[in-house]
């Protein structure tokens, strides 16, 4: 049976081009209509959705995006149409803010800021705003295995963990992954037991995500082209790291960097982005956590960037953010075959002006 999904795509622009946009999403037929663009939002990067549905909250870069102070832009979602109320905004006090995150109760926002190679959290208030930052970590020391990318310390994500109890900042520069201890209901973080997990040199940790288990997280390292496993002890924040494998055919030896991964919802499958290859890797998750490589296949548009899966597990869309370009900024529908969790795309991919982060409602 066909549903019908609100999708919200961030458009990574100045201007006129930046905005956030609203699709329906027609999961029979794969097809994307237009519903709304909320326009006068400069470099919209990345989303996040709070537990009700009911606000989305943003990263923000007036004018330019690198090295810039950032915000955390909080939104109400007005009806179905994808219409959006801006809030209220607060600085990130850190440069080019590039992730967000709401905890599982609704009740604390998390950012990351790459440039500076911090991160922070806010409070959310009764209206869905958001407070003042009540917890701020710089990250220190450089990794300088890639001496071009890891001169410094460089927080490229901020992910909470199922139980809401940790926040992960996988730390770019340090090749690291950062664990805080996250009290949600004063929006305040403190290091963990375990305060990182290191990852090998020159690897480049980016995004990190959490099996539905809860029981595995996963770390796509931007820089090396792969994944890393890991076990996740609920009780400590824990991570032991199980398995590295590779995002790339064995025979591509050009330039390439992973961007983001998502895991299916039934459990059964992860997908990473290759920006450059522009591709997307397919993966089956074991019993164990552990991945093996089903297929890798074209993200139909230039530098795919992001993903999103819908709640049924049927369908990923893609986002093709062509930063360098403008003739493959796109927006892609696949459909995920149940049993092996192959893509196939369906439908015409939407040409978008640098989509960047989608979000299922």
């Amino acid at each position: 049976m066909a549903d019908k999904h609100l999708v919200f795509v961030t458009a990574f622009a100045t201007g006129d081009d930046g905005a956030i946009h609203a699709f329906s999403l027609d999961t029979g037929s794969g097809a994307l209509e237009p519903l709304h663009r909320t326009g006068d939002i400069d470099n919209a990067f990345f989303i996040a959705l709070s537990p009700d549905r009911k606000y989305l909250y943003a990263t923000v870069t007036s004018g330019d995006f690198d090295g810039a102070q950032g915000h955390a832009a909080a939104f109400e979602i007005i009806g179905d149409n994808g219409e959006l109320k801006e809030l209220n905004r607060q600085p990130s006090k850190g440069l080019t803010t590039c992730y967000v995150q709401v905890d599982p109760t609704g009740k604390a926002v998390v950012i990351a800021n790459y440039t500076s190679g911090d991160v922070g959290s806010y409070p959310v208030q009764a209206d869905g705003s958001l407070g003042e930052m009540q917890s701020f970590f710089q990250h220190e020391g450089a990794s300088l295995v890639n001496a071009a990318r890891q001169e410094k310390a460089h927080a490229h994500c901020a992910e909470i963990s199922p139980d809401g109890n940790y926040m992960y900042a996988c730390d770019l520069g340090l090749d690291q992954v950062r664990c805080y201890r996250l009290d949600a209901a004063t929006a305040t973080m403190t290091p963990g037991l375990q305060p990182y997990v290191r990852i090998s040199g020159g690897a480049g940790p980016r995004h990190f995500t959490f099996h539905p288990n809860g029981r595995f997280a996963y770390a796509n390292n931007e820089l090396a082209n792969s994944v890393n496993v890991f076990s996740y002890c609920a009780d400590t924040g824990i991570l032991i790291e199980r398995q590295v494998i590779s995002s790339l055919p064995d025979d591509f030896d050009g330039e390439s960097y992973t961007a983001d991964i998502k895991i299916s919802p039934c459990g059964s499958w992860l997908y990473c982005t290759n920006r450059m290859h522009d591709s997307i890797a397919v993966y089956g998750i074991g019993e164990d956590g552990c991945l093996s490589l089903v297929e890798i296949v074209s993200g139909r548009g230039n530098y795919t960037q992001n993903l999103a899966i819908t709640p049924d597990s049927g369908m990923l869309l893609a986002a093709n953010i062509d930063s360098e370009n403008k003739g493959g900024a796109n927006l892609v529908a696949f459909r995920i075959d149940g049993d092996t969790g192959r893509l196939t795309a369906v439908g015409e991919a939407i040409p978008l002006p640098h989509p960047s982060c989608i979000m299922i409602v």
